[in-house]
Parts: structure tokens; C-alpha cells; sequence
């Protein structure tokens, strides 16, 4: 699984002009499950990203998770993570999983993150949303975990 963490300010996403997801401080989380990926991928994502200290203790270091802070989570799907642009100048999506597989696995992860942490928002799979945020610092960070061929 691909995702693109980016500690916000605050983050919302709109479906049709209505907000469908909002969050204060925290993390906007995109997400895309890969061919291949499995829910090992997605736990191994989730506890990455919540242990991840990418916000500043009291020193101003980076040295607190979201977890540590108490802060949201706005997850958001986005397949084209998966964007192979070798190739020329359209990407090309086909390492993202099909449709009905990516949907399993997103709600899968954001039933695992709202299991294991306080504020959850989201997106909606395969809308066309519009995505609001004030990145703090700007962190940016990507994240990707690989499935392990046996």
C-alpha cells in the first residue's frame, strides 16, 4: 500500500459541495492499495503512520506521533499514488488494485484506524472530491509498504 501523509492544520474534503470529512491538527492520510496488497500491507501502514513522530514535543523537535498529540485522522483514497509515469506522459494506473479490492482494503484500514484511534474522518471511494488542507510546516512524508513475496 502507497500512502502520502501530510501533517495539517486543519483538512476537510467536499463530495458536491458538502463536507464529508473533517479534521483539526493531524494527519491528511491518501491512500492506495497496490495489486498484491493484502490487510498485512494495510496494519502495517496503520501502525507506521500512528507511531510516526512527525509533530514537535515542547522543544520544537519532531518527536510525537498522532497518537501522542491526540490528533485526527482525515483518510482519503487516492489510486492514482500508483502512477507509473516511465512510460511517456499519461501514467498509467495499472499496478493500483482493481476497484472492488482497493475499496475492501480502504474500508478495511479505515475500520482498523478508527478501531485503534480517537478521531477519524474521511473520504468517499472513487467520488470526485475536493481536498482543503493547511499543511504545518509543510510535512509532507510517503509511505509505502510492499507485500512480501514468499
Amino acid at each position: 500500500m502507497i500512502s502520502l501523509l501530510q501533517r495539517v492544520r486543519e483538512a476537510r474534503v467536499e463530495v458536491d459541495g458538502q463536507t464529508i470529512g473533517a479534521i483539526g491538527a493531524g494527519l491528511l492520510v491518501l491512500v492506495c492499495a497496490e495489486r498484491g496488497d493484502t490487510e498485512v500491507e494495510a496494519d502495517k501502514l496503520l501502525a507506521k503512520l500512528l507511531k510516526l513522530r512527525i509533530f514537535n514535543d515542547d522543544a520544537g523537535k519532531m518527536n510525537r506521533s498522532v497518537q501522542d498529540t491526540g490528533g485526527g485522522l482525515l483518510l482519503v483514497s487516492q489510486f492514482t499514488l500508483a502512477a507509473d509515469t516511465s512510460g511517456g506522459n499519461r501514467p498509467s494506473f495499472t499496478q493500483a488494485a482493481a476497484p472492488a479490492e482497493g475499496r475492501r482494503l480502504y474500508d478495511y484500514f479505515v475500520s482498523r484506524a478508527r478501531a485503534a484511534h480517537a478521531e477519524v474522518a474521511t473520504g468517499e471511494f472513487a467520488a470526485d472530491m475536493q481536498v482543503h488542507l493547511v499543511n504545518d510546516g509543510p510535512v509532507t512524508i510517503p509511505l509505502r509498504m510492499v507485500p512480501v513475496v514468499v
